[in-house]
């Protein structure tokens, strides 16, 4: 982390959660747990759902907007989308990936976490295990000695962007969305956000907030396919609970696209500037697609999401703030972008695993039979540092967030190594960097 932070995406959803600093008095867990068993309820007491609730606490991230209410999304997994949806190639399609300043060691597109794959190579390891194999691998945040060859050495301007989310956020563009995604009720602004329809998970609800991207974020909680019906008697504490299994009549991956691209034409967007993709994993509850705004022929590393039930769409997110051009940006060579990596004033970011630690593997742990030999006199010190070989440079754009919560799109370089893994730093020269930390 850096002295900005208090912008990261992970500290602001902390920072929302209503009962971060709520704690219980002593003995309230014991007391609760005592009149379960000892008095049932009369009826049924409403609970909160879990998955409803984790859901309306994932991630906001982006997307534009300007927004027209002409397109309307119903029910039954049908949607008014008009000639501006259906197959047939875009401006779009074809482009590079996206890079990322933000997070360490998430592999690209693919979902792969860093933390994922790790716990997935040591699964039963102890946890001092754990520790040691994970210093012998480059993560992107441990000791790496980098080399390379035939980078170019000339400088030269690339173009930057910033999201206007000020010029987006007003209540009437709020209501637009609102009203094609089926909300009734008024926008109200209130606790950092615009918010249309009630909070309480009776209703759909959206809530766009004010941040750099003016993210927002829908559910219908009407349509969660998580909530298999409830009981008409209380359920014993010791009976058994049927879990919910995954529909058979999940809407196909075309449809979900045509939805996302709904919301992004009820938005005011054009969906020939996006790149979409649906991909579901088996026994999936919702049928999901992704839309990544393009610019430069290169996707940005924030996009929109959709979540499709056959009875509607349960939850989508994006971004309402447009982006204008900022002009060009003096830019480093490959070279000196190379350099950076061992610079750690530019904090290197893995941002795809290598090739041969993407897929997880288990790794049979021996539980000791005594503590390890007693190091003697003279005894090296290990101190695994990793050998990364860069093997080419591209030139692309990441979103990089300022300390007063807004959002630019800057050049930055991705160089991959010889391992298959991708490495980002910003490419935006020295003179156009501000390294002060007040």
């Amino acid at each position: 982390m850096n002295h900005d932070d208090e912008f990261d995406p992970v500290a602001r959803l902390r920072a929302a959660d209503p009962a971060a600093d709520v704690e219980a008095p002593a003995g309230f867990a014991g007391d609760v747990v005592a009149r379960t068993l000892t008095e049932p309820p009369a009826h049924p007491r409403e609970v909160a759902h879990l998955g409803s609730e984790r859901a309306r606490r994932r991630p906001r991230w982006l997307a534009y907007v300007a927004v027209a209410a002409s397109v309307a999304i119903v029910g039954g997994a049908g949607f008014g989308i008009g000639a501006t949806t259906g197959g047939g190639m875009s401006p779009a399609d074809g482009a590079a990936p996206p890079i990322s300043l933000q997070t360490g060691g998430m592999a690209r597109d693919t979902g792969e976490a860093r933390d994922g794959a790790v716990q997935g190579g040591l699964e039963g390891a102890a946890p001092s295990r754990m520790w040691a194999d994970d210093m012998t691998h480059p993560y992107g945040f441990g000791r790496n000695s980098f080399s390379s060859e035939g980078l170019s050495t000339a400088a030269g301007a690339a173009s930057a962007y910033a999201f206007d989310a000020r010029a987006a956020s007003n209540a009437e563009k709020v209501a637009a969305l609102a009203a094609a995604l089926g909300i009734e009720g008024t926008v109200e602004s209130k606790d950092g956000a615009w918010m249309v329809g009630p909070q309480d998970g009776t209703a759909p609800y959206l809530s766009v907030s004010f941040d750099g991207m003016l993210s927002f974020y829908f559910t219908d909680p009407l349509v969660d396919p998580w909530m298999c019906g409830t009981s008409e008697q209380p359920v014993p504490p010791d009976a058994a609970v049927e879990p919910c299994t995954p529909p058979s009549d999940l809407p196909g991956e075309d449809a979900a696209i045509d939805a996302l691209r709904s919301i992004i034409v009820a938005a005011g967007r054009d969906p020939a500037a996006f790149q979409f993709a649906s991909e579901t994993g088996e026994g999936s509850y919702t049928r999901n697609a992704q839309a990544w705004p393009v610019v430069d022929g290169q996707r940005l590393d924030q996009g929109w999401s959709l979540e499709l039930t056959s009875a509607g769409v349960y939850s989508a997110y994006g971004a309402l703030a447009g982006i204008v051009p900022l002009g060009d940006y003096p830019i480093v060579s490959e070279q000196q972008g190379f350099e950076r990596l061992s610079d750690p004033r530019f904090g290197a970011q893995m941002t795809t695993m290598p090739i041969a630690l993407r897929e997880p593997t288990v790794a049979e742990w021996v539980p000791p039979t005594e503590p390890p030999a007693t190091p003697v006199a003279g005894t090296s010190l290990a101190w695994p540092v990793n050998t990364v070989s860069i093997v080419s440079a591209r030139l692309g754009l990441a979103s990089q967030w300022q300390p007063d919560g807004s959002v630019l799109v800057v050049p930055a370089y991705e160089f991959t190594d010889a391992d298959g893994g991708t490495w980002s730093v910003v490419a935006v020269d020295d003179s156009q960097l501000d390294f002060a930390t007040d």
